[in-house]
C-alpha cells in the first residue's frame, strides 16, 4: 500500500459534518484504509470577495488505488458532497487535494503531486505535520520541518474537533478554538 496524504477543507454546509462525512467515504474507497488524521484547523479563506472560515484538516491514507483512480474517488466524494467548481478558489462544501502520493512526483494534465501550492499554505503545512511529523521528506529531498519555519501560522487556529464522528461532534466549530500550538498532539489516529 502506498501512504498518500490528502488535505480536506470546507466553509460552506456545516463544515464539520462536511468534513467528517468526507472521511468516512475516504474510510470506504476500495483499497484504502484511512490510517491516520490530524486535528481539524481554521483559517481564514484565501479567494475572491467575503467568505465564511474554512476547517481543515489532512488525513493519512493507506491505498493500493493508483494517483488518478484516486483522484477520481476524490472529486466523487466532493460531487457527493455537493461540490461546485464555478468560481476558482471559491467558497465550498468541500475540498479535498491529494498533496502526496508515496514519495512520487506526478505531472499529468490532471494531476500535479506535490501538491503545487502545499508549501506556501499553513492551512496545509500544520495539519500535515500533525499527521505526518516535521520529519518527513517530501519527493524533492526537503523536510516538512524546514517549510514549516517558513511558513507561520499567522491567523491558523486548532480547534479541538475531531474529524471522528461522535455523539454531538457537529456543534458550531466556532465554539471550540485554540492556537495551532495547544492542545492535543499528534490527532486522530485511525478508525
Amino acid at each position: 500500500m502506498i501512504p498518500a496524504y490528502i488535505a480536506l477543507g470546507s466553509n460552506l454546509g456545516n463544515p464539520l459534518a462536511q468534513l467528517q462525512r468526507a472521511a468516512g467515504a475516504l474510510d470506504k474507497l476500495p483499497g484504502t484504509r484511512l490510517a491516520a488524521c490530524s486535528p481539524l484547523y481554521r483559517s481564514a479563506a484565501v479567494g475572491p470577495g467575503e467568505q465564511p472560515d474554512y476547517l481543515n484538516a489532512v488525513v493519512r491514507l493507506d491505498t493500493d488505488l493508483q494517483p488518478l483512480a484516486l483522484l477520481d474517488a476524490l472529486q466523487a466524494i466532493e460531487a457527493a458532497q455537493g461540490r461546485e467548481r464555478e468560481v476558482r478558489w471559491g467558497a465550498r462544501t468541500l475540498d479535498l487535494d491529494l498533496l502526496l502520493y508515496g514519495a512520487q512526483r506526478i505531472d499529468e494534465p490532471r494531476l500535479t503531486v506535490p501538491h503545487p501550492r502545499m508549501t506556501q499554505r499553513a492551512f496545509v503545512l500544520y495539519p500535515l505535520a500533525a499527521v505526518a511529523g516535521a520529519n518527513l521528506l517530501l519527493p524533492n529531498g526537503e523536510e516538512l520541518g524546514k517549510l514549516l519555519a517558513t511558513c507561520p501560522p499567522e491567523g491558523l487556529q486548532r480547534t479541538t474537533l475531531s474529524l471522528r464522528e461522535t455523539p454531538g461532534s457537529t456543534a458550531r466549530a466556532s465554539d471550540r478554538r485554540q492556537a495551532p500550538g495547544n492542545g492535543p498532539d499528534a490527532g486522530d489516529k485511525g478508525h
